[in-house]
């Protein structure tokens, strides 16, 4: 098979295997400008697979790169009406969404952090309802990856880029076990094997999982009671055809106990985050809480991932409830941040502004706790050990490995 045969094999899969495409159903398609030879070889398979219309959107890293250098942090706090409506009408009327993702890995490098923040959380309100549907599996989408000059460079640095490109795709072709014999018999076969290792895993029953590796990872995660493994294909709702979400797609995965989470959890790749690259990062756990975390490259973007909470506890010395809200505001110096509570004494009604400073470059183990007081200024309440809610996050990251191109091509895209 040549190498233009494989291109038009692995458009092929991701039309068959990936979204099921049905006689008379609507396929959305979002693709980076670059890499429109290869959208529109999908858009063609989509046709031959019987689809009704065909919506291509592409994106262009480097116009988005430029909003972000030149236009205010406002701009990235909210997210278009209309684009939050369509997405959503989309997966309400059966309407099969394909992602091909390829790009740079660093392409927001040195953006201000408080801007990509404010768009995840912009995006992430504006689009609740159709990720819901997303992760219930209310309509099929499929993500899959192609290369990118700058991602193959970093995957083969030693390499001029034609050659890199070249290796990075045939990678790929691997992953997606294409070039071997037919392709969508192969992921069928790799749907059943899957299917199998789900319900021996079900019937395990584990109390907790422990995980370990090279690089200092000591890690245990308690699993719910009667809990279920997932992963490989899910099923198309109206005719019960298989897709697959991601490809490749080697996992399987259930529901943790959120309570209990223990040890120290090192990543073993980099993890590409909104066009940042974050590497050799690492959590700390205790009682289920991320407690401590640290990254060589890439840091400033976990502590800005920190959207505001709130909450209440228990004045252990009045024994009355206080309820309070914080957040994180970045200072200009390094090391130090400032986390403003706004708590509501038991006592008074008024609220009360509290400044807390940490002065630690976040190492390990430096990320200290405050005491909350109720108004009077009483004992301190329940020590609040998780400043930094980078729990959501570190969900996002490790469980998108093995998702997308995963380890083969030592970059995670989430």
């Amino acid at each position: 098979m040549t190498f233009e045969e494989k291109k038009m094999e692995y458009a092929r899969l991701i039309v068959k295997a990936g979204v099921h495409v049905r006689k008379g159903q609507t396929v959305f398609i979002r693709c980076a400008v670059e890499h429109y030879e290869f959208a529109r070889l999908v858009t063609r398979y989509c046709y031959e697979e019987g689809a009704r219309e065909v919506i291509v959107r592409y994106g262009d890293t480097k116009t988005a790169r430029m909003r972000y250098d030149f236009a205010p942090v406002e701009v990235f706090r909210s997210f278009p009406e209309w684009d939050a409506r369509m997405f959503t009408t989309f997966a309400k009327n059966d309407v099969a969404f394909i992602n091909i993702v390829g790009e740079d890995p660093e392409a927001m490098k040195g953006v201000d952090p408080e801007k990509i923040s404010a768009a995840v959380k912009a995006s992430s309100e504006a689009l609740k309802e159709y990720r819901k549907l997303q992760s219930t599996m209310a309509f099929k989408w499929n993500i899959v990856a192609i290369p990118e000059q700058a991602w193959a460079k970093k995957v083969y640095p030693n390499d001029n880029e034609s050659v890199a490109v070249t290796r990075l795709w045939n990678a790929i072709f691997g992953t997606v076990r294409v070039g071997e014999g037919d392709a969508y018999e192969q992921w069928m076969a790799h749907a059943e094997n899957l299917q199998k290792k789900r319900e021996a895993l079900t019937a395990y029953q584990f109390k907790t999982l422990h995980y370990t590796n090279a690089l200092g990872t000591d890690f245990t995660v308690g699993l719910v009671k009667n809990h279920r493994w997932e992963g490989g294909a899910d099923r198309d709702r109206v005719d019960g055809g298989p897709f697959f979400a991601n490809m490749p797609t080697e996992e399987v995965f259930t529901m943790p106990d959120n309570r209990v989470a223990e040890g120290r959890l090192v990543a073993a790749l980099p993890l590409s985050y909104h066009g940042n690259l974050i590497e050799n990062f690492e959590f700390t756990f205790k009682d289920g809480e991320v407690w401590g975390f640290k990254a060589e490259k890439g840091e400033e973007v976990l502590i800005l991932y920190n959207p505001k909470r709130k909450g209440k506890a228990v004045c252990r010395r009045c024994r009355r409830c206080i309820t309070y809200e914080y957040k994180c505001i970045q200072i200009p110096r390094k090391g130090v941040f400032r986390r403003e509570i706004l708590h509501r004494g038991a006592h008074k009604a008024e609220v009360q502004r509290v400044n807390y400073i940490l002065r630690n470059p976040w190492p390990l183990g430096c990320i200290h706790a405050a005491g909350i007081y109720c108004h009077q200024g009483l004992s301190p309440l329940l020590v609040l050990g998780q400043f930094l809610d980078v729990l959501g996050l570190l969900v996002k990251a490790f469980g998108h490995v093995g998702k997308h191109v995963g380890e083969l091509f030592g970059v995670l895209y989430v």
